[in-house]
């Protein structure tokens, strides 16, 4: 069938709009990076956009490494991610698999006080009382244990479990399997999608968060990387890191720092997504659509 020229402009107009909002999302990171790069006096002195860096320079990453506070912050921001988001997908699966079975008593009842919170809670200074009380006040399990589940991605895992077949779990437990073996090797390797997509979302909202370690924690030791980030772009406390800078570049290295801070930051789940992002819309779309 041949398209009409209306067609043919509509096609166009889409895919000049799309690169220039491509652009548009782009530009900022692409500018600190730039950034991050080049001469310190420069960057300074520039005004408006940068395409390329001026005087390549690797003074403000290397600054950025050797600050222990960094390093620490990294190490800190792995465990969070990688113990938060193992137990967010352990208890997610736990409970999208029992309120997706036909023989649960109540799961209409619990599923409505699930999805209660996820319009009314306790609030700040309630939440941190029950934190408090529960002695988990300056350490890692409050930033753990308080987000286990998220109501949402529960309702979007439980709906993809109901579209697995009944007839699956039926067959397996005539063989003899029980719940934790359905839930394990039948369903769960069924719905690799939809656990991608699990792990994508608890694994950058571990990754980004930093406002309660900001109300929880008082140790620097425990502070996770994106709090240090908020401390020198917020705080401008980059002082640490110029110890071995003269004094007069301080004040220009001091801004490339918190540029190379930012890449070191957000470099590691930038990466990750590309790897995951074939599994995203595909998991999605089962977990929103059942039939």
């Amino acid at each position: 069938m041949r398209r009409s020229l209306g067609e043919h402009v509509f096609d166009a107009s889409n895919a000049v709009f799309l690169i220039l909002l491509s652009l548009v999302t782009l530009y900022p990171f692409f500018y600190v990076l730039i950034a991050s790069l080049s001469d310190p006096a420069w960057i300074m002195q520039v005004r408006g956009l940068i395409w390329y860096p001026k005087g390549f320079n690797l003074e403000a990453y290397r600054l950025v490494f050797l600050n222990p506070s960094i390093s620490t912050g990294y190490l800190n921001t792995l465990l969070y991610v990688v113990l938060g988001t193992a137990l967010n997908i352990l208890m997610t699966s736990f409970g999208a698999y029992a309120l997706s079975r036909q023989n649960v008593m109540w799961k209409n009842q619990v599923m409505f006080l699930i999805v209660f919170t996820m319009f009314f809670n306790g609030g700040l200074i309630p939440t941190y009382l029950l934190i408090h009380d529960l002695g988990m006040v300056n350490t890692r399990w409050a930033l753990i244990i308080p987000t286990a589940m998220s109501a949402y991605n529960l309702i979007i895992m439980r709906t993809s479990f109901l579209s697995v077949p009944v007839s699956l779990e039926e067959s397996a437990k005539l063989d003899g399997a029980n719940d934790f073996t359905v839930l394990f090797r039948v369903i769960l390797p069924l719905s690799m999608p939809v656990v991608a997509v699990m792990i994508l979302f608890y694994g950058v909202a571990h990754w980004n968060s930093w406002f309660s370690a900001l109300i929880y924690l008082r140790t620097r030791e425990l502070y996770p990387l994106q709090l240090i980030l908020r401390e020198i772009l917020i705080t401008s406390s980059t002082e640490s890191m110029m110890t071995s800078v003269g004094g007069a570049d301080k004040t220009p290295i001091g801004e490339t720092i918190k540029y190379a801070t930012i890449i070191v930051a957000t470099g590691p789940i930038l990466l990750l997504y590309p790897f995951l992002q074939k599994y995203f819309v595909k998991g999605v779309m089962i977990g929103s659509i059942k039939g």
